[in-house]
């Protein structure tokens, strides 16, 4: 199955013989990524977080897994006056997935090794909390490896009876020293070789609060404020951390909001 989401659409309800003053592109489903424009001066906020607005009216923003089917857009214009837009959300399912019999040990952080997972959270969190004013994300992104497509965004595990947290991101399995290239520009936030679920970790900044991360790497090439382009070789693929196989993870995040990277390139899927 092809699947190609990078489409203008501008889905709304609004107010028969209204005009909308905010350009949209993109599909409003669940775990999409939305750019679009409005007059300079512009304060925009999406169901009350701020959406931040570039001096010459650009912005972007992100549609969680779970969003619900309606989502408010609110407009402030440069004169003070407001305009809200009740945008529709499209859902998405997603698949679900049981396995039992897993040693525990797989499938929750052991004690002695909490107050380490507690320290790489903090330094992922720090590395996506910096803003920059990068329109990166403007760019046509690209798949960061070449192989087969082995797990997708949205999809959830009940392990050993207990529901695990979605999996957020897009699966490509290929042998241990596959190249990985940047899906876009940005500059390098994290690179890390050994973490414990992520093992080698790779968190790029392409502004305005949209990020990739690539995980389970092999070799990890570049390092913390390095700044690279599209395409650019900056990893191996691995068998690194919580990995059952060879592959890169490959994440999103707008702000704290986790999308889809694949609604965002040609997709091949079985």
């Amino acid at each position: 199955m092809k699947i190609r989401i990078f489409i203008a659409a501008a889905i709304f309800m609004a107010t028969a013989g209204s005009a909308f003053s905010a350009e949209l592109s993109g599909v409003l489903t669940q775990g999409s990524m939305v750019t679009g424009k409005v007059d300079p001066g512009t304060y925009l906020s999406l169901d009350g977080r701020q959406v931040q607005v570039a001096p010459d009216g650009r912005f972007v923003f992100g549609i969680g897994r779970d969003a619900a089917s309606r989502a408010e857009l609110e407009i402030t214009h440069p004169d003070g006056s407001v305009e809200r837009r009740t945008l529709s959300i499209a859902p998405r399912e997603y698949d679900i997935r049981r396995v039992d019999g897993l040693p525990e040990r797989t499938v929750t952080v052991p004690p002695e090794e909490a107050e380490r997972r507690k320290k790489e959270t903090a330094m992922v969190g720090a590395a996506r909390a910096a803003f920059s004013n990068q329109f990166f994300w403007e760019e046509e992104f690209i798949l960061p490896a070449e192989g087969r497509i082995s797990g997708v965004y949205g999809s959830q595990s009940i392990l050993n009876g207990k529901p695990r947290a979605p999996h957020y991101g897009l699966d490509i399995a290929a042998p241990v020293g596959t190249p990985v290239k940047a899906p876009a520009s940005g500059t390098i936030v994290l690179a890390e070789t050994d973490f414990l679920f992520e093992g080698g970790l790779i968190i790029i900044d392409h502004g305005f609060g949209v990020f990739s991360a690539l995980l389970h790497l092999n070799s990890v090439d570049v390092k913390t404020g390095d700044k690279i382009k599209r395409g650019d070789i900056i990893a191996t693929i691995g068998q690194s951390g919580r990995a059952t196989g060879a592959h890169v993870d490959w994440r999103m995040n707008w702000q704290d909001i986790r999308i889809d990277p694949g609604l965002l390139v040609d997709l091949e899927t079985e």
